[in-house]
């Protein structure tokens, strides 16, 4: 209705209409007000409480330190030090007094007494080692033909960068974020080697195959996984939004980049194999593709914290004290016999029946109550299998550097560059569960030595 009518002219039947009419208007429009009332008392989303990223949330202020307080009561203070010496240094350096500062009479050996060592540190100029390779080619007189000579291995002709700077650029790259520009610059300025972006990005795209060869032989190892953890989060690929997916366990790592944030991608990734347990969040796509799933209690606790600040008295509070008696539980699960596991399970399984007895009456609460109604039989999985984390936080470890790199970069500006990512944070994942750090698995994995996953 955009204007009134002449009443005078209406009906008592027409009257009516419109009265209905206008109060089925009043009745939407409270129904809405008393909505977005409720919206303006509720608490505002932080990392505390809900599943916003650390950066998004703000950090109060320290308190001022008190500079007068001086050492703790029993301690001498700071005195430098702490550091280990090293255990074969390049140069000693031997001080001995010659005099005594006090009367200059002559001090010999006997009088000397070590009174200190510490190590002071350098870090010695780099500079490429430029290789010169004159190769030469012989005509034979006898039947004129040529013979090339041979080169030393890695000497051959191409490229002029070696494995090494190539791996260097790569673990800044893809480790640290930094970008071509700055990468240029950095290798210029610290160590003296002019290499252009494009020729890094050459490098880069030579490099690809050789992870992606190691990929395909994690991936071999994750489709025969028993155990799968898995989260996802978004990139940016030449302006468009795609997602960085992570499928993990205590063996392997995978990364991949795709189009899609739905289920479908674990289908593909997967190929057919369906795991015992699966670790995720509560996100749809995330849901079914293991005979039985552990819900992230990380999570959940973040879920009940918000309700509780939301206003939520009866459920939320009684139910985020179990969930951290769970969380203390998991801790030590793997520890625990058989036997004591299942009478941890079987108090919690009380104590969650007795949660779910209340009734809350704040809308969060009925929420939650109506949410560990459906999912309850996945809140415990990890003290039927010792194996399982109770959490997803691996998965978000995973995936923090892929956040870290979008803020820094800004995204990725080809599909290829992504896939690249994926597979040397693939790598990396899975070497550092062998206790290989990431410079070396990059190194590796361009030598064709497949380190990272031993077959």
């Amino acid at each position: 209705m955009t204007e009134l009518s002449d009443l005078s002219r209406l009906t008592h039947a027409e009257k009516d209409t419109l009265i209905r009419a206008l109060w089925a208007q009043v009745q939407a429009l409270t129904a809405r007000m008393a909505e977005l009332e409720a919206r303006l008392k509720a608490p505002s989303k932080t990392p505390d409480n809900s599943s916003l990223p650390p950066s998004k949330g703000k950090k109060p202020n320290l308190p001022e330190k008190d500079k007068r307080r001086g050492p703790r009561p029993g301690s001498l203070g700071r005195m430098g030090g702490g550091r280990p010496l090293a255990a074969t240094p390049d140069e000693t350096v031997v001080a001995k007094p010659v005099r005594c500062v006090h009367c200059q009479s002559a001090l010999g050996e006997a009088d000397h007494v070590l009174h200190g060592r510490y190590d002071k540190i350098e870090l010695p100029q780099v500079v490429p080692a430029v290789t010169r390779v004159e190769r030469y080619a012989g005509r034979c007189r006898c039947c004129g033909g040529t013979t090339l000579a041979p080169v030393p291995e890695g000497l051959e002709p191409g490229t002029p960068f070696s494995i090494g700077i190539v791996a260097l650029a790569m673990y800044l790259r893809f480790v640290h974020a930094i970008s071509y520009q700055r990468l240029s610059r950095l290798l210029l300025e610290l160590f003296g080697l002019a290499i252009s972006e494009g020729a890094l990005d050459a490098a880069f795209r030579r490099g690809k195959p050789h992870f992606d060869a190691d990929v395909a032989a994690i991936l071999v190892r994750l489709r025969r996984a028993r155990v799968i953890c898995s989260d996802e989060t978004s990139v940016r690929i030449d302006g468009r939004t795609c997602w960085n997916w992570v499928f993990h366990n205590d063996e392997v790592v995978i990364h991949v980049v795709r189009n899609s944030r739905g289920a479908g991608v674990v289908a593909e990734v997967l190929d057919g194999h369906r795991p015992a347990l699966w670790v995720s969040d509560l996100y749809s796509a995330q849901q079914g593709h293991a005979e039985d799933w552990q819900i992230c209690l990380a999570h959940q606790l973040r879920d009940c914290t918000y309700a509780i600040e939301a206003g939520d008295a009866v459920f939320a509070p009684r139910m985020k004290a179990l969930l951290l008696r769970a969380v203390v539980l998991a801790r030590r699960s793997r520890h625990l016999a058989e036997s004591t596991r299942r009478e941890y399970r079987r108090r919690l399984e009380c104590a969650l029946d007795a949660v779910m007895a209340l009734a809350p009456t704040h809308r969060d609460g009925q929420r939650l109550r109506k949410r560990y109604g459906k999912l309850r039989s996945h809140l415990f999985t990890f003290l039927d299998h010792p194996e399982v984390p109770a959490d997803n936080n691996g998965s978000e470890r995973e995936l923090r550097p892929t956040a870290t790199y979008r803020k820094v970069t800004g995204g990725f500006r080809s599909k290829w560059g992504a896939d690249l990512f994926a597979g040397v944070r693939s790598v990396i994942g899975t070497a550092a569960r062998r206790g290989m750090d990431a410079y070396q698995a990059i190194q590796q994995t361009l030598r064709a030595q497949t380190a990272t996953y031993p077959g």
